[in-house]
Parts: structure tokens; C-alpha cells; sequence
């Protein structure tokens, strides 16, 4: 593959781990108590976006290099065939 196909299935998997990473940790306005007038009690209190988008860099680089390891592992080729 080049190194095209490798950004597009990371592009990819960035976007799948985010979508699993977003919930963890958060905690909605009607949770925390302090609900702002004119919003959605289920909206986010504390968004904390940046580590978020640190794990999901780092879980989408680990899975890369999973898919990277089994398209090249011989044995796993042999299953494939």
C-alpha cells in the first residue's frame, strides 16, 4: 500500500476512535446540577476535548500499526488466501 492508502484507512480510524472516545468521562449539565438556562440538560458541562483528542490520535496509531503488523505477518497472509 502507499502511503495514500495509509492516511485514508488512518482518516478512518481516527474517526471511529473518536466517536468511541467521546463519551468517556462525560458529564452532562443536569448531572453536575447547574443547568444553564436556555440549553439542553443533556448537554455537555465540561467538554474536555483535548485529551480526548490526544487518546483518540494515540488508540488510532496503536490500530494502524495492528492493521500494518497483519497485512504483513506470513502466517496471516496463508489464513487469508
Amino acid at each position: 500500500m502507499n502511503w495514500i492508502s495509509w492516511a485514508a484507512v488512518y482518516f478512518i480510524l481516527w474517526w471511529l476512535c473518536l466517536f468511541a472516545v467521546l463519551p468517556f468521562g462525560a458529564r452532562n449539565q443536569s448531572d453536575t446540577g447547574e443547568v444553564t438556562k436556555g440549553t439542553e440538560p443533556g448537554a455537555p458541562a465540561i467538554l474536555r476535548i483535548w485529551p480526548k483528542l490526544l487518546a483518540t490520535t494515540v488508540l488510532a496509531g496503536v490500530l494502524l500499526a495492528l492493521v500494518a503488523w497483519g497485512l504483513s505477518n506470513p502466517v496471516l497472509q496463508e489464513y487469508w488466501r
